[in-house]
């Protein structure tokens, strides 16, 4: 999870979704139909120009999005859904449908370490992953992984330091500098 923040990784989300909304609310005004939405992805001239993966999103959700239940994603309800994903986060269900749609926008790798770190990065358990969670949890996992490189750089072998018993006297320690150097004095 190294190729961007927690921020950009789900503002990445929501700016896909806002413009694939934006732009299918430009070419039917007033009219983000579940039929225009399909029309939108199977038309050559809009097909090209269309983010595929958000359509897709947004059509296989679109019951759950269109709250009122007219038939139509309002400019209202997209908001609303963007400013909830945002201050609640992405269930893992969200993110998952995403990730198979290939609505997330990101690698294989990254999505898969969020989808499989999930329980981890949720340490408030509602669920949900937010920004913020995502961003502590690389937080955390780089601090530890700092930790571990400069555990490693210790000295494993005491021996290094204090000698080693099974040794001769004339065994080398980074001690035995001292004590020889009095000893032979």
């Amino acid at each position: 999870m190294t190729e961007s923040s927690g921020n950009s990784l789900l503002a990445g989300i929501y700016t896909g979704l806002t413009n694939t909304y934006s732009y299918l609310a430009a070419q039917y005004p007033n009219q983000v139909t579940l039929e225009n939405i399909n029309k939108a992805r199977t038309d050559n001239k809009t097909a090209g120009i269309i983010n595929q993966s958000f359509a897709s999103y947004l059509q296989t959700n679109f019951n759950n999005i269109d709250k009122d239940k007219d038939g139509i994603i309002s400019a209202e309800e997209m908001s609303n859904l963007t400013n909830r994903m945002t201050s609640q986060g992405l269930t893992k269900d969200e993110l998952t449908q995403m990730y198979a749609s290939g609505a997330s926008g990101l690698s294989q790798s990254t999505m898969e370490n969020i989808l499989e770190n999930f329980d981890e990065m949720d340490t408030n358990h509602d669920g949900r992953i937010t920004s913020a969670e995502i961003s502590n949890y690389k937080l955390a996992n780089a601090r530890l992984k700092k930790e571990d490189e400069f555990n490693a750089k210790k000295a494993s072998d005491m021996s290094v330091f204090y000698g080693n018993e099974d040794a001769s006297n004339d065994a080398y320690s980074i001690l035995s500098y001292k004590y020889n150097s009095k000893i032979n004095s």
